[in-house]
């Protein structure tokens, strides 16, 4: 679902991640869960970790690519507690948010690919 989510982006997007690794984990690790300061595993269903596009310069050196993190035992236990969205779309709805973090974009932006107020 990832995949296919992140296929339907549109072509500069997908270009402008080009170098972005995409992860998948059952849960996110106790030390990012505290670094953040949640206590419930749950809480975090995806995780952008790198430098955001627009906050780097020619002198960025990357300790690590940059890559979103997608977690998939919260993205399904919102998926039952909500029972108003198809999992497809929660998936690709977590994706374009995180991906936003590494693009720099607004919410403005964000609501371009991906309105989640409908």
């Amino acid at each position: 679902m990832m995949r296919e989510a992140f296929g339907g982006l549109p072509a500069g997007v997908r270009q402008a991640c080009a170098e972005l690794l995409l992860r998948i984990e059952d849960f996110p690790p106790d030390e990012v869960l505290d670094d953040l300061g949640i206590e419930d595993p749950y809480e975090l269903t995806g995780l952008y970790d790198g430098v955001s596009l627009t906050e780097r310069s020619v002198m960025t050196q990357a300790e690590r690519p940059d890559t979103v993190w997608l977690y998939r035992r919260p993205i399904l236990e919102e998926w039952i507690d909500r029972g108003d969205v198809e999992l497809d779309r929660l998936v690709s709805h977590v994706l374009v948010h995180e991906i936003a973090h590494h693009l720099g974009w607004s919410d403005d932006d964000i609501r371009t690919v991906d309105d989640w107020t409908e």
